[in-house]
């Protein structure tokens, strides 16, 4: 029995040593080896949270510089375009005061009439920012100072965007909260991509190319290509024709300049103004895709198929609910990239199958003698009237 007491030990022994040879026994004790495991295990206790702090604030800060050479490079950008038009141009003091431009929304506390003062104001906006570019560039015609504001638009939303995140990441210096920055360094990726998008989209812009949000006002032009047309509201064109012992009204805004129109205010005049019955409305936007989603794929629904901050798409609702019209909508999916810069090819394919849809949709929901609108959402740039 004791020898095998003693074979165990031996055994026992062993196994410690080879299972953690760092922590010889007996008098092979080193201390040094304990202290590599020890002060590194009492550094991340004391310092850790620091420590992970200052990697996430470089990681931020890296895609802040980033971002701060994208708003430079977009200003520079506007400036040159600028210059081609007006060449004797010295003083940008205005340039720098439109960039920061703000609006202010309307007290909601009592949501009755809001839309109305939403409405108001983003008019008086637009009417300041066009009054404001015509300064920079009087010899600019009408085609030319659209695509400059949508220039300055891009070139304003990177300034702000990077205004905001410095924001964050100085106040999350500042206070040396780790949830506050770590919040931040979430939401990045995000706002780097739409940054990216944004910067993408102004050689675009500035050369006049149809982008991926025309889609929408390619497909209504194509319908009235050899048609009559008329300007029923601000920057909006729409033209009439008969098919299959039906009248439709086709919608879009007035190209190729770089305007979305009123197609609020058509519907509002078509059917107030003009007394025109209108049985069913068709509404062609381009829609952001999800991730997984093909580029250029069509799909139809129901409802007002617009964006912006939702003005337009009340009064559009609000007409169709008075006069119980049905609203039918067909989407040309696409990423912000692609919507915001040259059309693609795939989107640019899809009119034709985004076309028979909406024809699909008028042979089998509508009757002989129904009045139908076709409204073509989106950005007209490079897109003929």
């Amino acid at each position: 029995m004791y020898m095998l007491s003693i074979s165990e030990s031996d055994i026992i022994a062993n196994i410690q040593m080879q299972v953690n040879p760092l922590f010889p026994t007996g008098g092979e004790s080193q201390w040094w080896i304990y202290l590599l495991w020890i002060i590194p295990l009492f550094i991340f206790m004391l310092y850790g949270q620091r420590i992970q702090m200052f990697i996430v604030m470089q990681d931020v800060a890296k895609s802040l510089n980033k971002l701060n050479g994208m708003k430079d490079k977009s200003k520079e950008e506007v400036i040159s375009y600028i210059k081609s038009v007006n060449p004797n141009i010295t003083n940008l003091e205005r340039l720098d005061a439109l960039m920061e431009y703000f609006t202010i929304t309307p007290v909601n506390i009592d949501p009755y009439g809001i839309v109305d003062k939403i409405q108001h104001l983003i008019r008086l906006r637009d009417e300041r920012i066009k009054a404001e570019i015509r300064v920079l560039a009087p010899q600019a015609d009408e085609i030319t100072a659209s695509r400059l504001e949508n220039v300055v638009e891009v070139a304003t939303a990177l300034h702000m965007l990077y205004k905001v995140v410095r924001h964050f990441y100085l106040m999350g210096k500042k206070s040396s909260s780790m949830f506050f920055i770590v919040q931040l360094q979430m939401i990045m990726p995000l706002i780097m991509q739409s940054a990216e998008a944004l910067n993408k989209a102004i050689p675009a812009l500035k050369n006049g190319q149809p982008i991926g949000d025309g889609i929408g006002p390619m497909i209504a032009g194509r319908l009235i290509l050899d048609k009559e047309k008329i300007l029923i509201a601000k920057d909006t064109i729409m033209s009439q024709y008969e098919y299959n012992n039906r009248r439709l009204y086709v919608v879009k805004a007035k190209g190729p300049g770089g305007t979305v129109g009123e197609p609020h205010t058509a519907l509002h005049r078509l059917v107030n103004e003009m007394g025109v019955r209108i049985d069913m409305v068709i509404m062609i936007d381009a829609a952001l895709k999800l991730e997984g989603e093909k580029t250029g794929e069509v799909a139809e629904g129901v409802g007002a198929a617009i964006g912006g901050i939702g003005v337009e798409r009340f009064r559009i609702e609000e007409v169709a609910t008075k006069y119980n019209i049905p609203l039918y909508a067909v989407i040309i999916k696409q990423s912000i990239l692609e919507a915001i810069t040259t059309m693609r090819k795939e989107i640019a394919e899809a009119a034709d199958k985004a076309s028979s849809r909406v024809f699909k949709i008028i042979d089998e929901y509508s009757n002989q003698g129904d009045n139908i609108l076709i409204i073509g959402v989106g950005n007209t740039l490079g897109v003929g009237q």
